[in-house]
């Protein structure tokens, strides 16, 4: 699933291109791309159309684009979630993608018309229309009614790091479970926890309430280290179901140290990088280097 530095490369690709943008067609292609929007398609075409694009946005994985207020007097955003292999690709008029599930044509101020398609291959994505209310943790900012229990993560320059470490040791679970609660930190997936963890020389199993305040310290610092990386190399694409508004893949996959390495040595001590069965999923990491403590 793409994570923080992947939704935050399609953000900032679709920022210079929608801002100002004037919706003048929607097409849904298939329904179960609205499974988060209330109403049925024919809605999500009439509230969309005719509107104008603001400034996206985003807080963790989810990534919503603000509608004009003119219509409506409850302030509305288009809200996208990627899902395991949504895409929002910025096309000429008439393109056509494979796999397209919503075709957005926009007409922008300065580059003129635009198209932006919603591919999406597992359909486990979607887009919405969704009213936005002020954020629980800021009463000055407003997130769509779908991201409110939604955490700021560690990018965010409004992250509270001594919140964090305080609800940190208060939970009863481990710090992987942690660090994917998404209503704890959010824009962390199992890529960058791993790759974190490994960084931090913490256990995936370690028990947050025996984290000492200094290891929690270094792990946040790991955290922001490893997303700022990604983002520097357009994120982490395996395949071809992470692409940014261009198509074009990211590359930090050939930086990763722990993630998906299982067998390969260590870049820290050369013993072999393990996968264990974790929720579902596979955690990585270096038997050696991260011990339960």
């Amino acid at each position: 699933m793409p994570e923080l530095p992947e939704v935050e490369v399609v953000r900032a690709g679709l920022e210079p291109a929608v801002t100002g943008a004037r919706v003048t067609s929607v097409t849904v292609l298939d329904e179960r791309s609205l499974r988060r929007h209330d109403g049925p398609s024919e809605d999500f075409v009439d509230r969309l159309t005719g509107r104008t694009f603001l400034a996206p946005r985003r807080r963790g994985k989810f990534l919503w684009i603000p509608l004009d207020d003119d219509r409506v007097t409850t302030p509305e955003a288009l809200v996208v979630h990627l899902g395991m292999s949504g895409q929002v690709l910025l096309r000429e008029p008439g393109t056509d993608d494979a796999l397209t599930r919503i075709r957005i044509d926009i007409e922008h101020p300065g580059a003129g018309p635009l198209l932006l398609n919603f591919v999406d291959q597992r359909i486990f994505g979607s887009m919405a229309i969704d009213r936005l209310a002020s954020a629980p943790d800021f009463v000055d900012e407003t997130v769509p009614s779908q991201v409110a229990h939604i955490a700021r993560d560690p990018l965010d320059p409004r992250f509270d790091d001594a919140r964090f470490f305080t609800r940190l040791a208060a939970k009863k679970t481990t710090i992987k479970r942690a660090l994917l609660d998404q209503t704890l930190v959010s824009g962390i997936g199992n890529i960058y926890a791993d790759e974190s963890l490994w960084a931090a020389r913490v256990h995936y199993d370690q028990p947050t309430a025996t984290l000492s305040r200094a290891r929690a310290r270094g792990l946040l610092s790991e955290v922001r280290a490893v997303l700022n990386r990604a983002l520097a190399e357009g994120g982490t694409s395996f395949d071809a179901q992470y692409l940014n508004v261009n198509g074009q893949s990211g590359y930090f996959s050939h930086s990763l140290n722990a993630y998906g390495q299982q067998g390969k040595p260590c870049p820290r001590c050369g013993r072999p990088i393990v996968r264990e069965q974790f929720m579902n999923r596979g955690s990585h990491f270096c038997a050696h280097c991260q011990r339960v403590r």
